[in-house]
């Protein structure tokens, strides 16, 4: 059973060599055949060089989005952060008029609050 597994990859071998000396020293694509199929091998070669710019394309426009992403994301990031700023200073606002209206006499503090200190 090896023996003929022997065989027959030597006879693969064997065709494969066959043909590929042939296309080598022009036996295969003879100038007969190719004036005869000039416009196929024109096409093939066509659709191959298009596939390859496209696919070539397509890994680059992959890349931008990826880029445009991560630009998405860290624009998003900023927006939460100005909207809760704005959010703090409309609230402060909106507190100093209602004390205003009602006339409380409160101020707002121009100095942090500081811990009093006392010993017995």
């Amino acid at each position: 059973m090896a023996k003929k597994d022997k065989k027959a990859s030597k006879s693969e071998q064997n065709i494969v060599l066959r043909i590929i000396w042939k296309l080598i020293h022009g036996q295969i694509m003879t100038v007969g055949f190719l004036k005869a199929h000039w416009w196929k091998i024109g096409l093939a070669v066509f659709m191959i060089v298009a596939y390859i710019s496209m696919k070539y394309e397509c890994q680059t426009s992959m890349v931008t989005i990826d880029k445009l992403k991560n630009e998405l994301e860290v624009v998003k990031n900023q927006c939460i952060t100005e909207r809760s700023k704005y959010m703090g200073s409309t609230r402060e606002s909106a507190m100093q008029e209602l004390v205003d209206t009602l006339k409380l006499n409160l101020k707002k503090q121009d100095q942090p609050p500081f811990k009093i200190s006392y010993s017995e």
